[in-house]
C-alpha cells in the first residue's frame, strides 16, 4: 500500500533508532510528502465514509507548524553559533582565571565546539569557558608567597 512505503521513509518513524536532529534537511517531509500522504489517503478512503474536509486542513495546518518549528530550530542553531564567535573572538587578548583557580593565563586562541568553548592560555593550558571563570584585560595579581618560578 502507498501509505506504507511513505511511512517507512519518515526517519523519525518508530523503531528506526534515529533522533530528531533539528536540521531541515533531516527532517525528510515536505509538502510535496505531505501531499503524497494525502493523495493515498483519498485513494484508499471508504466511498462511504470519506475525510471530513477539515481533518485535511487540520493535518495541514500541523503539518505547516512541524515545518516552521524546523526552520526555526536551524535559524536559532545559526544565532547560537554566530554568538559563539563573536564571543570567542572577544576573549582572545584577555586574562582567565579558571572557576577552580588553578589556571590563570592568556587567552592566545578559543577553540569552538558544538557544546561550549574552551580558552587556550599562552601556557598551552585549556580553560572551559563556564560559569565561574574570571576574565579581565589585567594580568591577575599575585599574592604574597605564590612561586612564580615555576
Amino acid at each position: 500500500m502507498a501509505v506504507d512505503s511513505i511511512n517507512t521513509k519518515n526517519p523519525y518513524a518508530a523503531g528506526n533508532g534515529k533522533a530528531a536532529s533539528g536540521d531541515a534537511k533531516a527532517a525528510g517531509l515536505n509538502y510535496d510528502n505531505f501531499l503524497q500522504l494525502l493523495i493515498a489517503q483519498m485513494k484508499y478512503q471508504d466511498p462511504t465514509d470519506p475525510m471530513d474536509a477539515s481533518q485535511q486542513i487540520s493535518q495541514l495546518a500541523t503539518f505547516s507548524q512541524v515545518e516552521q518549528s524546523v526552520k526555526m530550530n536551524s535559524n536559532l542553531q545559526s544565532l547560537i553559533q554566530a554568538t559563539s564567535f563573536s564571543q570567542a573572538a572577544d576573549m582572545v587578548g584577555k586574562y582567565i582565571t579558571s572557576a577552580d583557580d588553578k589556571t590563570t593565563g592568556l587567552i592566545k586562541q578559543v577553540e569552538i565546539y558544538s557544546d561550549g568553548l574552551v580558552a587556550i592560555t599562552d601556557k598551552g593550558d585549556k580553560v572551559l569557558i563556564q560559569p565561574g571563570i574570571i576574565l579581565s584585560n589585567q594580568a591577575p595579581a599575585t599574592t604574597a608567597g605564590e612561586d612564580d618560578s615555576a
